[in-house]
């Protein structure tokens, strides 16, 4: 996997602002500044409690960075390496104050991150030796799209559509209000500009016959069989114009997806991978 580009800090700047200002209400951390004295400094360390892959370490070091410019946050395993119970993922060095009021949007970062990096990779393992793709859809926390998506990167997966604007997706209520598919098509392709790609979804093969001759780029199988599926892909290869880029969604699971990328499918959707990921378990020690 290449190596991940950080993202913007202007981008997610302000998601990291919103989870410090929603954790620190009116008077930040009560507690430390109670029991802990303000010169107090130390080494923490974030430890792994489980397998998996690690991301958002960079909204862990510009949340440290925020609450205090100070801290110096070391990196120990980068976003998209594989750690294992008890491998230390980073450490922080600075005031004991702050760092303690960083922990827990720290932590949340990196668990909700590292969760759905780890969930990520499990489908890539399963579809390794297909051509097909594992890739994540806009079903993603409010707020935090970037950051998820960033984390499924790091999982070794790819990015669907980031937001509406970014490619056209003709979906079953477009056709329907549109009155069919050859009007959907027809309708977008007189209008939409050159620069931009479209996808149609369709339910049946029957559909998908009726939508090739109007050359989409992409075309979504919703809901079909792997059986149903492959059928699909050998009507695809039949067909006498350009070959849309195959897409299946619908019914990905850990128990299917092998079965779908074996029908010849170039990019398979799970929206599992960013909306039911379970929160990778990381912690903070003192030692």
């Amino acid at each position: 996997m290449p190596e991940l580009s950080p993202l913007p800090p202007v981008v997610i700047e302000p998601v990291i602002r919103r989870a410090l200002e929603e954790d620190f209400g009116a008077a930040g951390d009560v507690t430390a500044n109670l029991l802990v004295p303000e010169k107090n400094t130390a080494r923490l360390y974030f430890r792994s409690r489980s397998d998996g892959v690690i991301a958002g370490m960079q909204a862990a070091r510009m949340t440290c960075a925020m609450v205090d410019a100070t801290i110096e946050f070391g990196i120990r395993k980068g976003d998209g390496v594989s750690v294992k119970p008890g491998d230390i993922v980073a450490t922080a060095d600075g005031p004991v104050r702050s760092m303690l009021m960083a922990e827990r949007t720290v932590l949340n970062f990196l668990g909700r991150l590292s969760g759905i990096a780890t969930l990520t990779s499990k489908y890539v393992d399963l579809v390794k030796g297909t051509r097909a793709r594992i890739a994540a859809t806009r079903k993603t926390t409010p707020g935090l799209r970037v950051l998820e998506k960033h984390a499924v990167l790091a999982g070794g997966g790819y990015t669907h559509r980031q937001t509406l604007s970014d490619a056209i997706l003709i979906k079953d209520n477009h056709i329907a209000l549109s009155g069919g598919i050859e009007n959907a098509l027809v309708g977008v392709m007189k209008h939409a500009d050159h620069m931009v790609r479209i996808s149609i979804e369709v339910d049946t093969l029957e559909q998908l016959k009726h939508a090739l001759p109007y050359g989409p780029h992409v075309v979504l199988l919703d809901n079909m069989t792997p059986d149903r599926l492959r059928e699909a892909v050998e009507i695809v290869n039949r067909f006498y114009g350009p070959r849309p880029t195959l897409e299946a969604s619908g019914g990905v699971n850990l128990d299917t997806v092998k079965a779908i990328a074996e029908a010849g499918i170039d990019v398979i959707s799970v929206g599992a991978i960013t909306h039911s990921a379970t929160n990778f378990d990381i912690g903070l020690d003192a030692s």
